[in-house]
């Protein structure tokens, strides 16, 4: 069965005072498509974001949503105030009523169970951003936007949560519109790449645009050669308080 388009952008312009955030941006994204916009700091992919959920109103041009499109939305970055008494539990329920079970379920899924009934303020940077996910995958969504999902995360949390993205993608089937600074990481998981620099300077297959003379120009010669694609291995994997779990030997 052929793929379905779940968001279509078209020719989006947006300025702030006369000034051009961004121009012209067309993409899409499908069902069980990964789809990253990359690109340097006011570049506008958090604006483009904003748009496509709807927050902020274009200048010009249209964002389509399949009718009936359920969107669940991590975003880039989250303070809680210390003296506010949440769980994660209540945390990831705020603003909506969902049984205890689908809460565990959720949490199970993206590998932060145990923080359950955890103070949001007590837990790392890597289980907020499970528990930010799985707040997100309570919408049952058709598409996930993810705003710089590994904010704050260490390299092996990056690594570690860059595949969960994957396993949900592929078990889900959803599609993911992710916005990224790291391209070591991103450029491996993803279908497509929209490079970004308040206009769409190239996009394509990740193999495609890390040859483009515009990325290249954009990230720097020889960064983008060493960052463009990167494929991790080893044979073990990291829990979310950093102790080594070793992976089984797939050929046996």
């Amino acid at each position: 069965m052929p793929a379905k388009t779940l968001l279509t952008v078209e020719n989006i312009d947006f300025a702030i005072r006369g000034n051009p955030i961004l121009q012209n941006i067309t993409f899409r994204v499908a069902s069980g498509e990964i789809v990253a916009l990359i690109g340097p700091n006011g570049a506008g992919k958090s604006t483009l974001v904003r748009i496509v959920l709807g927050l902020l109103r274009p200048h010009g041009g249209r964002v389509w949503l399949q009718p009936g499109l359920r969107i669940g939305y991590m975003p880039q970055r989250l303070t809680v105030d210390d003296t506010l008494p949440l769980t994660v539990q209540r945390f990831v329920t705020l603003g909506t009523r969902v049984p205890r079970e689908r809460v565990r379920a959720a949490l199970a899924e993206v590998g932060a169970i145990r923080v359950l009934d955890s103070p949001i303020q007590a837990i790392s940077g890597g289980e907020l951003q499970r528990a930010l996910l799985a707040r997100a995958l309570l919408r049952e969504p058709d598409l996930l936007v993810l705003d710089e999902p590994i904010q704050g995360v260490d390299v092996n949390g990056q690594y570690e949560l860059y595949e969960l993205i994957g396993n949900l993608r592929r078990n889900r089937g959803c599609g993911i519109l992710m916005v990224s600074h790291e391209l070591h990481l991103v450029m491996a998981a993803t279908d497509h790449v929209v490079c970004l620099n308040r206009h769409i300077c190239c996009s394509g297959h990740p193999e495609h645009v890390a040859r483009d003379p515009a990325y290249l120009e954009l990230f720097g010669i020889e960064g983008a050669r060493t960052l463009a694609i990167y494929h991790h291995h080893h044979n073990h994997r990291h829990d979310l308080h950093g102790a080594v779990v070793a992976e089984r030997n797939r050929d046996g």
